[in-house]
Order: structure tokens, then sequence, then C-alpha cells
């Protein structure tokens, strides 16, 4: 894991738990997809800007690494740190980690790229604050 360089406290709501009182597997991306935005509004950047200016990021790859369950009202935190794996990616490294204790609840890779008007993968000078 790189250094980090964003938090987000959260906290689980009841609905998005499922039958068993654990949040949901496909939940979990929706936590590190919104930590991403506001990581990206922390350093500038809004997603949907970008999108209107034509700076497609999406994502190609996701590895989801789930340690323990989150239930209904845990406190937690998701962390953002990235690093560029190639000259067209970005992988973005995420933890969820419950609080008040930090226990791991789950790890994460996200990679991204960008791709341009043709459809083609490149990495747009914006997305370098990111580094």
């Amino acid at each position: 894991m790189t250094q980090t360089l964003f938090n987000l406290p959260m906290t689980v709501r009841d609905y998005e738990c499922d039958m068993q009182g654990i949040v949901n597997n496909a939940v979990y991306q929706n936590y590190l997809e919104h930590a991403r935005h506001e990581f990206l509004l922390s350093k500038g950047l809004d997603f949907s800007e970008l999108t209107s200016r034509g700076v497609i990021v999406v994502v190609i790859r996701a590895e989801l690494d789930y340690k323990q369950p989150l239930r209904s009202g845990d406190s937690f935190l998701v962390s953002v740190a990235t690093r560029q794996v190639s000259r067209l990616k970005l992988t973005f490294d995420q933890q969820i980690r419950k609080q008040p204790d930090g226990e791991l609840m789950l790890e994460a890779q996200i990679t991204a790229t960008s791709l341009n008007a043709r459809n083609r993968p490149y990495f747009p000078e914006e997305l370098k604050v990111l580094l």
C-alpha cells in the first residue's frame, strides 16, 4: 500500500445491509467510488466537470479483498492513495477501516485510465495532480 493521501469518514446505513445483517458486497464499491470522487474534489478536480471537458476516466479493473463485514451503524474510514502503474494507468489503493479501533475491513486496488475522443487510452495532464 502506498502512502495514504486522503481519508473519508462514513457510517453504514440500514438499507445497505443484506438479510444477514451485514453490508452487501456490492455496496463497498459505492463507498470506494464516493471516496475517490471526494479525493478528486480535494485536489481541485470535479469528476462531472472532467467528463464534460472530455476527460473520461474509467475503471478498468477492480480488486477487492473482503476481510471482515461491516454492520448497520458502524463508523468507518475509507482511505485513498494513488500510484501510476504505467504511462496510461493509475491505481487507487484503498482501504476501509472500522472506527474507532482501525480494524481492516477491506483492501482494494482500483485501476483506471482515461479515454480520449477516439476512445483510446491516455493519461491527461489534469490527473497528474493525483500523484
